[in-house]
């Protein structure tokens, strides 16, 4: 038997034609199996499969990939698992290793399956052809069936003439199409980053109210995730979303009145202040393992108690900030600000605001770039960290500019000069996570008063700031090797030419 690779989809609704009519001769013959199962179709929120073109389906007790290509990869599927770590050794998550570890695979759509076979044969009732089918019924949304054609060998007209037919039915092969629309036509799904064009002519005015109006349903979008406690990313997504937010208002020098911005920058801050506890908890609970990993087997005791500790303080964080998040007076003010800039009419311009994006972006960019150049040249092995934390905020705002302003500069000099800024940007960071490690860390030690194996947690906490001090240090050093690559006279030519010279078109 000479079996195809490639896996169709197509409307239940088009069976009748699939199954009802003969195909050259050949006489189709539709049978299924007794019984249905159910089946759910698992995705990450932000939509790393269907993106990729790909579809995970947990059909009865087996897991399921079907690749972009059509090929389908399968092994047992484990009950209860949210995450590609939980999942048994098998092919599919071996080719699942490229997601997210932090994003949970949750049900896009499920339902119950049911299998059958359709065949093709001829008038002495050989069969000549036949495709395995699978109707996925979802409770809410449109059937679908999945069809996988097979030839026999000999007869490789036939297998031809099937799949000829197939796509005369509205048969669309995997990766050319987009199944998840088929089940809900209305489900646009989450994008993260949305991408917000901003011209050239158009107003920094206009820009700026764009980005926000562009940012604020992605906070929106994330809020039942965080409730639910789906996975860390929700919180993540919200909280990124709002400082882009308040990166516009601090950032848009004069964009709009000055008395707005400051009640507009203080109601968002408002927004921020009740995740920054979860939040906290969340990266030191990820971290658990790295932690682990760098102080030796002995002292893993004290920091399993410790981060025993935190879990259940990130329980209590959890419970208040979904409390807040479900609050009438937190819905009321996300609502109010929503609507504020989807309308835009109570929203009043500065003077700044009539200036033309591109103008303003270069501006504003290229005052940024010197004020790094500026804190860079300064530091020493000796400069102290508030210093190089600066230098961390500075090019986070700028890599927020760059990123707001990109449409409308060439593609090609932009990333070349985005690149090496994420590069110093990450260096930096690292640097300020293990600053900040240590301070928290001995805090936490601090405060055990008389817990229990007090000694014990702190011994490993101890032993764990001063593995971290040294790799503090080793990125301090790392820090001036980036810097250099990011100011190279290459470098420094190219953002000149593109952001002062305004040559950038």
């Amino acid at each position: 038997m000479i079996t195809g690779d490639e896996t169709y989809y197509l409307s239940a609704t088009r069976l009748g034609d699939l199954a009802g009519r003969d195909v050259q001769n050949l006489t189709p013959l539709l049978e299924w199996a007794e019984g249905s199962r159910p089946f759910a179709i698992r995705d990450c929120f932000d939509q790393s499969l269907r993106m990729s073109r790909r579809l995970l389906l947990e059909d009865g007790s087996r897991l399921e990939l079907i690749s972009a290509a059509g090929e389908v990869l399968r092994q047992p599927a484990t009950p209860q698992a949210r995450f590609v770590a939980e999942f048994a050794k098998g092919p599919v998550k071996i080719a699942l290793a490229g997601l997210s570890p932090l994003r949970a695979l949750l049900p896009v759509a499920s339902g119950m399956a049911r299998s059958g076979r359709l065949a093709l044969v001829d008038g002495e009732g050989k069969t000549r052809a036949r495709a395995e089918l699978r109707e996925l019924q979802p409770t809410d949304g449109n059937a679908v069936i999945l069809v996988r054609p097979q030839g026999l060998r000999g007869y490789d007209r036939a297998l031809h003439d099937l799949v000829a037919h197939l796509r005369d039915c509205g048969g669309t092969p995997f990766g050319a199409g987009n199944l998840y629309r088929m089940i809900d036509p209305a489900n646009t799904g989450y994008v993260a980053r949305p991408k917000i064009e901003v011209g050239r002519e158009e107003t920094a005015f206009d820009a700026a109210n764009d980005l926000i109006d562009g940012h604020l349903p992605v906070a929106r979008a994330n809020e039942q995730g965080i409730v639910a406690d789906l996975d860390t990313e929700f919180l993540h997504d919200y909280r990124v979303a709002l400082r882009k937010i308040r990166s516009v208002l601090s950032l848009f020098k004069g964009v709009y009145d000055p008395e707005q911005t400051a009640g507009l920058k203080a109601r968002f801050s408002a927004l921020m202040v009740p995740t920054g506890p979860l939040r906290d908890l969340d990266v030191y609970l990820l971290a658990q393992q790295d932690f682990c990993d760098l102080v030796p087997e002995r002292m893993h005791a004290g920091l399993d108690r410790m981060f025993a500790r935190l879990r259940d303080r990130r329980a209590a964080e959890h419970a208040k900030l979904a409390a807040h998040l479900r609050s009438k007076g937190y819905q009321k003010e996300i609502k109010a600000l929503a609507k504020l800039f989807a309308r835009r009419r109570k929203l009043l311009p500065g003077p700044n605001a009539s200036r033309a994006s591109f103008d303003l972006a270069c501006e504003l960019i290229w005052k940024r770039y010197r004020r790094i150049r500026r804190i860079a040249a300064g530091l020493t092995a000796e400069t102290p960290d508030e210093e190089v934390h600066a230098l961390r905020i500075e090019c986070k705002k700028l890599r927020y500019l760059m990123e707001f302003f990109g449409p409308v500069f060439p593609r090609g000099d932009f990333q070349k000069v985005l690149k090496p800024l994420k590069e110093l940007q990450d260096s930096l960071g690292l640097f300020n996570d293990y600053a900040v490690q240590q301070t928290r860390l001995q805090a936490f030690a601090d405060d055990l008063g008389d817990a229990p194996h007090k000694l014990d947690i702190a011994q490993s906490v101890g032993a764990l700031v001063i593995v971290l001090h040294q790799k503090q240090l080793a990125e301090r050093e790392k820090i001036a090797a980036t810097f250099a690559r990011f100011n190279s006279g290459r470098m420094q030519r190219t953002i000149r030419r593109l952001f002062h010279e305004g040559k950038g078109s």
